[in-house]
C-alpha cells in the first residue's frame, strides 16, 4: 500500500514543475479533508436513510456528505449507485480517501465506506451502532470486499491531465516496513468495473 513517489521530469522548466507541485499537494489535501471529514463523524448513530450528523447517518449518507462538504462532489444516495463514479482501484492500491464497497445484503455494492489508510476503513454499519472505524483485512470484510473506487486524484492521476506523455515517470517505492494485507483464495485484488 503507500509509498514514497519519486518524480523525474526531464528538461522541465520551474513553472511546470511548480504547477506540478500544487497539483500534487492539492491532490494530497483533498485526501486528507475527506478522512478528516469522516473521523469526525465517528460515533454519530447509525440511521436508516439518515443524512445528517443531527438526525443519523447510513453507509451511504456517510460518504455522500462527506464528500459534498471536503471536495464538493455530489454523489447519488445508493451505495450501487456510487459504485459507477471515479476510477477502479484493487485492493493493493488503495490510498486513504478511496470508497471501499462490500456485498452485505446479498447484492454487490450494498455497502460503502471510506477507507482512511493502515488498512482501516470508516463507516456506519447498521442499526443499533454508530460511525466506526473497521480493519479492513477482517474475514467478515474481505470475503464481501466488491472492490473500490476513487473520487479524488492520486498525484499520478492528476499530473497525467497537464503533462504531455511521455514526460514524466513515476516509480513507487516500498515504504520501511510496510505489510500487505493477508488475504484468501476468495480474496479481493481485482479491479473491478461495475
Amino acid at each position: 500500500m503507500g509509498g514514497v513517489l519519486c518524480l523525474t521530469v526531464p528538461g522541465s522548466e520551474a513553472a511546470a514543475q511548480t504547477t506540478m507541485a500544487r497539483t500534487m499537494a492539492q491532490a494530497a489535501d483533498a485526501s486528507a479533508e475527506v478522512v478528516l471529514r469522516a473521523l469526525s463523524l465517528l460515533g454519530v448513530p447509525y440511521r436508516y436513510g439518515g443524512n445528517t450528523p443531527n438526525t443519523g447517518l447510513d453507509c451511504s449518507g456517510l460518504v455522500k456528505l462527506v464528500f459534498q462538504e471536503t471536495v464538493g462532489v455530489a454523489l447519488p444516495r445508493r451505495s450501487d449507485d456510487m459504485s459507477r463514479f471515479g476510477q477502479s482501484v484493487g485492493w493493493s492500491d488503495l490510498q486513504p480517501g478511496d470508497l471501499v464497497f462490500f456485498n452485505t445484503m446479498r447484492f454487490s455494492f450494498s455497502h460503502v465506506g471510506i477507507y482512511i489508510g493502515e488498512g482501516k476503513f470508516v463507516h456506519a454499519p447498521s442499526s443499533g451502532s454508530v460511525v466506526r472505524v473497521e480493519a479492513l483485512n477482517k474475514d467478515y470484510w474481505v470475503k464481501r470486499f466488491d472492490g473500490a473506487r476513487r473520487l479524488v486524484a492520486s498525484p499520478p492521476a492528476a499530473l497525467a491531465s497537464i503533462i504531455p506523455a511521455g514526460s514524466v515517470t513515476f516509480e513507487a517505492l516500498p515504504q520501511p516496513g510496510a505489510v500487505e494485507p493477508s488475504v484468501g483464495a476468495d480474496a479481493p485484488g481485482r479491479i473491478v468495473s461495475p
